[in-house]
């Protein structure tokens, strides 16, 4: 975390800016969930369909952060928790789910894939702008942050496994990259879900030094 190192007080989300920028970002997420889940269905494709799970992931986080900008930190501190949580058994799905596929792997469409994958990565970049100058902040505002990136490296992905899926006529190259996807929701859930924990430490030495 850049900007916020070393201050003892973060950015909290109350901001009527921001409330905007959330708003705008969580349409735009629950279009593409619905979007991508369908092509990723129709197109066999994990990598979509994990791609698409982030959308939703991120539509129910800015939802979450909307209901608890300012609210106390104890309280946005156990809604990021909860947060982590979400993506965590989001992350352990999606590795199972692969996993799985690996036992019954069919060779995606890729012209699919890599269409829809463009358009996702424009919303998502999208997203990427609107959030950019809140992307330090205590965990709440954080796990927004990390959800926005998690799209925009997630919709590259999905086009490097349609190339790769082209290229190779395998199924494969989906399934590759459906697993880094999922190795990248556990890495966030875990930055998040420290962070929140870290935040609960502070607010209770707060209230015992009161």
């Amino acid at each position: 975390m850049s900007g916020c190192c070393g201050h003892d007080a973060q950015f909290d989300g109350v901001s009527a800016d921001y409330k905007r920028r959330l708003w705008i970002v969580i349409a735009i997420n629950a279009a593409m969930f619905a979007v991508e889940m369908t092509a990723g269905h129709m197109a066999r494709s994990q990598a979509l369909q994990a791609d698409a799970l982030d959308f939703f992931a991120d539509a129910l986080t800015y939802g979450i952060s909307l209901a608890v900008i300012g609210a106390s930190l104890r309280t946005r501190s156990l809604a990021a928790m909860a947060k982590g949580i979400s993506l965590l058994v989001m992350g352990l799905w999606v590795f199972g789910a692969t996993a799985y596929r690996v036992f019954t792997v069919g060779v995606p469409t890729a012209e699919v894939m890599g269409i829809i994958g463009l358009m996702a990565l424009g919303a998502n970049l999208l997203s990427v702008l609107l959030l950019m100058r809140y992307k330090d902040g205590d965990a709440n505002v954080r796990s927004v942050w990390l959800c926005s990136r998690n799209d925009a490296i997630g919709n590259v992905a999905v086009m490097i496994a349609a190339l790769g899926v082209w290229g190779t006529a395998t199924g494969w190259p989906d399934l590759i990259v459906a697993g880094i996807m999922a190795g990248l929701f556990l890495s966030s859930a875990v930055q998040i879900i420290r962070q929140s924990m870290a935040e609960r430490k502070q607010e209770a030495a707060h209230r015992h030094h009161a």
